[in-house]
């Protein structure tokens, strides 16, 4: 059996069409956690189903294979990090959706591309033009439109949501260093580790079984759901940095739009149609800048640009 891909590869396009079908896992989740939840199962339990799934499946999927090599790491600190820098962003984000509606917590998360921005450019040395930082900016305030925090009645949730973002940045910055030297197999293995161990006990002092086999099948679909969108998560994370693939988070209030309003009869304001396109288009721009940049990375190299290097080199042998 070939060893797992570590290391990174510059397939941005690739990356960024990954990065989308990741936050339509992540609706599916999340849209599953708020119907748990309403149902009376408490949050930590579903907290721990997520953890213990992506944990029970990896684990039997990669063990008999691979052995007690799955879990080697070179990073075991930053790995743990990682798990409760995941472990933050689920457990925080699962206690909100109780108090507050799928569009306001994903409308808060829409924060996260800026902290992630932010972060990548002194944790990971990564460079961001102005002109991702426009687009960037751009999309937060069409968020702002969508919501109207200035007309919402505050609740205290919001802080919650508030720490999963924070979480989110961690986990996120922290799976791109990570994949430099780790293989998908030990991040998927520690995350859900941390996740399973730290909730367990919560979890069985107020254990509440699912009623009926839709109700399993809706437990079950939070970790499914939740393992498929960051095992992507981590192989888009290979092939573009992550202040990149950040603003493509944005995507994702289509889908929990969608969900609130079908599922959950919470059906979208006026202000979504005036700030959608304003967060699509600065998506769309970033797509389009960064299929410039991918076509300037692969420009053949031309005569002209062999004379020029030549001229170069000549006037360096003169000054030495």
């Amino acid at each position: 059996m070939s060893s797992p891909a570590i290391g990174h590869q510059d397939r941005r396009l690739f990356a960024i069409g990954l990065a989308l079908v990741t936050y339509i896992f992540f609706t599916i989740c999340d849209t599953c956690a708020k119907w748990m939840a309403l149902s009376g199962m408490p949050p930590t339990q579903v907290a721990f189903g997520r953890y213990f799934l992506q944990f029970a499946f990896m684990a039997g999927l990669l063990l008999p294979r691979l052995g007690l090599s799955s879990f080697r790491t070179q990073r075991p600190v930053l790995q743990i990090l990682r798990g409760f820098g995941l472990l933050g962003m689920t457990a925080f984000n699962f206690f909100a959706l109780l108090y507050l509606p799928l569009t306001v917590t994903s409308s808060i998360m829409f924060g996260m591309p800026l902290l992630i921005t932010a972060l990548s450019v002194p944790f990971l040395g990564e460079q961001v033009g102005w002109r991702r930082w426009v687009a960037i900016f751009v999309g937060f305030i069409g968020i702002i439109i969508i919501i109207q925090p200035w007309d919402a009645s505050f609740h205290w949730a919001i802080f919650l949501s508030l720490g999963s973002i924070l979480s989110a940045g961690l986990y996120f910055i922290l799976t791109r260093k990570l994949t430099e030297t780790e293989t998908t197999a030990s991040l998927q293995l520690y995350a859900g580790l941390v996740g399973t161990v730290c909730l367990l006990p919560f979890a069985l002092a107020n254990w509440t079984w699912p009623d009926g086999p839709f109700a399993w099948m809706i437990f079950l679909g939070v970790g499914l759901a939740a393992m498929t969108g960051h095992q992507i998560s981590i192989v888009a994370h290979r092939y573009a940095p992550a202040s990149v693939l950040a603003p493509f988070g944005y995507s994702q209030i289509v889908w929990m739009t969608l969900s609130s309003w079908l599922i959950f009869n919470q059906p979208p304001t006026v202000w979504l149609f005036v700030g959608g396109p304003v967060v699509i288009g600065s998506g769309l721009y970033i797509w389009l800048r960064e299929r410039q940049l991918a076509k300037e990375a692969v420009r053949p190299v031309t005569t002209a640009d062999t004379d020029i290097a030549a001229e170069r080199q000549d006037m360096e042998n003169q000054r030495t």
